[in-house]
């Protein structure tokens, strides 16, 4: 199915959604099947089409691809779709779920040629997981020791040839060496255009079975933090407001709905706020180091980093400095909170 522009208001549903679904199958129902269903990220798209046809010309596994970004925009997506231009099979997994070099192991040697193995948070593989990954991704095999002490030896099992496309949120922790070895590229995933989160509304609403006006897409679109996971979520909830109002899907339904789960008109979610709040009102606005402000408003400081951090720096309610995070007059204005933001010195 391909996107039309998100213009007009929604019309009838063509596609139910899937019976008895829970949420995991709703979510996998909304999850783009076709380049042309996959909004945004063109230069990565276009990049990626790229290696994919001078692949299959020279009929050669794609090199290996590393993404990175926010959560929430699309690299699982990504991987999926190049598997199935591929025509091969999508073998997915974790970096934290991989935790011995065995458990690697098992997973490499049960590759189909040309299959494609998405590790998701690949910055949390462990060094010694890590390292076997090296030999795997540059010359297709495997050195595996067997035995201890001066009997051991080691035994290099070949490979079938595969594609390796990794997805992190934190390229910074990823080392050069496993970062040297994504010889198809690295590309960071950036976030929508309030355009694109419509078109991606729109497709999702007629997936859901959702009459929804115009006015409720753009509004739910103008607080999805610029995140098509969080477009989504913010439009299944809406959903269920309008069905317990028996109404189609009205811009004030979607305030209502999103009123009700702490979303304001900024994107802003509770913790984002409380963030915000901790930061101005008990450090004065900054800066301050993250386990502090982590540990000031009861959130992880890995959660702040990955989560909140992207989407509150690029809308300019806080800024990373040397000395610590601060506090921007945005964020006072929008918090209503006096006092002019303090000077770095």
């Amino acid at each position: 199915m391909k996107n039309t522009p998100a213009s007009g208001t929604g019309s009838s549903p063509t596609q139910k959604p899937p019976e008895n679904g829970n949420e995991r199958a709703l979510d996998a129902t909304l999850r783009p099947t076709a380049w042309d269903e996959y909004v945004g990220q063109e230069n990565i798209k276009e990049n990626l089409r790229v290696l994919i046809t001078a692949a299959k010309e020279r009929n050669h596994a794609p090199e290996h691809t590393l993404l990175y970004g926010p959560p929430g925009l699309g690299k699982t997506t990504l991987a999926h779709l190049v598997a199935k231009e591929l025509q091969a099979n999508v073998r997915a997994t974790a970096g934290p779920v991989i935790e011995r070099v065995g458990d690697l192991a098992a997973i490499l040697t049960n590759l189909e040629p040309g299959d494609v193995l998405f590790i998701d948070e690949i910055h949390r593989l462990n060094k010694s997981v890590e390292e076997l990954l090296y030999p795997a991704m540059e010359a297709g095999k495997l050195d595996i020791i067997i035995g201890k002490g001066p009997s051991a030896r080691t035994i290099e099992l070949a490979l079938p040839a595969f594609t390796l496309i990794g997805a992190t949120t934190r390229i910074g922790l990823i080392s050069s060496p496993l970062r040297s070895r994504f010889s198809g590229g690295v590309f960071q995933l950036g976030f929508y255009s309030q355009k694109e989160i419509e078109q991606i509304l729109k497709r999702s609403a007629k997936l859901l079975g959702i009459e929804i006006e115009k006015e409720a897409m753009e509004e739910i679109a103008k607080r999805s933090r610029k995140t098509p996971r969080t477009a989504n979520y913010l439009l299944k909830r809406s959903r269920d407001v309008a069905q317990l109002d028996r109404a189609p899907l009205s811009k004030a339904i979607a305030e209502k709905a999103l009123a009700m789960i702490g979303i304001d008109e900024a994107g802003l979610t509770p913790s984002d706020r409380r963030i915000l709040e901790a930061l101005i009102t008990k450090f004065n606005g900054g800066p301050v180091g993250v386990a502090t402000l982590a540990a000031a408003s009861a959130e992880e400081e890995e959660t702040i980093e990955d989560v909140y951090e992207p989407y509150l720096m690029q809308e300019g309610f806080l800024e990373r400095t040397p000395r610590g995070r601060v506090a921007t007059n945005r964020a006072r204005e929008h918090l209503k909170k006096d006092g002019a933001q303090k000077k770095l010195i």
